[in-house]
C-alpha cells in the first residue's frame, strides 16, 4: 500500500489543525496519510484521540518538550502518550546555548536517557529531533548531535530533520549512514536549504536530495513537514505525498 511508511508533521497545517482539529485530520487521510505527528501533544491530546480513531489514523511518533523536565511531569507526557498509542515521544528543541561545550551536549544526553528511564514504565520510548545548530557545532571535528548520539543509552532515539541538517552545513546522507539504526524517523521537507521558512516547498521541488536521503536510512518513519511555505502547505503537504509515493519513496 502507498504510504505505508509515510507520516506528516501537524504543525505544517497549524492553522486547520486549531479551527478543526478532526477536519483537518480527515483532509489528510484523504490524500493518503495513514500516519501523523502530532506537536505539543499535551494542549491537543484530549482532541487528538477522537479524531484519530474517526479518520483511521495513527500516530507512531510525536513532537512534546520534556528534557529537564520532573519526574511528574515526564510521567504525565509519557501516559498520555501511551493513551493515544504513540510509540515515540520527541523532544523537538533544546537551545543553541546548550550545543557548544561537550559537558553541555553530555548533560542534554543525560537528561534525555533520564527520561528514556521513566517513558519505558509506561511502554514509550523517547527521541531527539535536531534543528540546524546541533550540527552547526563542531566539537573536535565532531559535530554536537553525532557527541550527543554517542552519549545516549540504546534506549533513546534520534529524529533527524534532513533539512536543517543541510542548513547546518553538514551532508545528510553521510550524517545518516554515521547514525545508523538510531535514528526512527526523518523529517523530510525541500526547498533551496536557506533558514528562511518561508523558502520551504512541496518534497520534489526544492534541492534536496530526497531519494539518496530515503535511501540512507530505509528503517526510518518518512516524516513530511513544512515549517512554512509562500504557498499553501496543505497542498504542498498533497504534493510531497504524490511525489514521494510515485518515486516508490512511499
Amino acid at each position: 500500500m502507498s504510504g505505508t511508511r509515510l507520516s506528516v508533521q501537524l504543525y505544517t497545517v497549524r492553522e486547520q489543525l486549531a479551527d478543526d482539529v478532526s477536519g483537518t485530520l480527515k483532509r489528510l487521510a484523504e490524500v493518503g496519510f495513514t500516519q501523523v505527528e502530532p506537536f505539543a501533544l499535551t494542549d491537543f491530546a484530549d482532541r487528538l484521540g477522537p479524531a484519530l480513531q474517526e479518520n483511521g489514523l495513527s500516530a507512531p511518533t510525536t513532537h512534546q518538550s520534556f528534557v529537564g523536565s520532573s519526574d511528574a511531569d515526564l510521567a504525565a507526557v509519557f501516559a498520555t502518550a501511551s493513551r493515544l498509542g504513540v510509540g515515540t515521544v520527541v523532544d523537538p528543541f533544546v537551545a543553541p546555548e546548550r550545543w557548544g561545550a561537550r559537558s553541555d551536549v553530555e548533560e542534554v544526553a543525560a537528561q534525555l536517557n533520564a527520561a528514556a528511564r521513566v517513558a519505558a514504565d509506561h511502554g514509550v520510548r523517547v527521541g531527539y529531533h535536531n534543528h540546524a545548530h546541533e550540527l552547526e557545532s563542531v566539537l573536535a571535528g565532531t559535530t554536537a548531535l553525532e557527541v550527543l548520539a554517542g552519549a545516549l543509552d540504546d534506549a533513546v532515539a534520534l529524529e533527524v530533520d534532513t533539512y536543517w541538517v543541510a542548513v547546518g552545513r553538514q551532508d545528510p546522507v553521510a550524517l545518516l549512514r554515521r547514525l545508523g539504526e538510531r535514528v526512527v524517523a526523518l523529517h523530510v521537507k525541500d526547498g533551496p536549504v536557506t533558514k528562511d521558512n518561508l523558502d520551504q516547498v512541496a518534497v520534489g521541488r526544492g534541492s534536496m536530495p530526497v531519494r539518496d536521503i530515503v535511501e540512507a536510512a530505509p528503517q526510518a518513519l518518512r516524516v513530511v513537514e513544512l515549517d512554512d511555505s509562500r504557498g499553501d502547505r496543505f497542498q504542498a503537504v498533497a504534493d510531497s505525498f504524490a511525489y514521494l509515493s510515485a518515486q516508490g519513496l512511499a
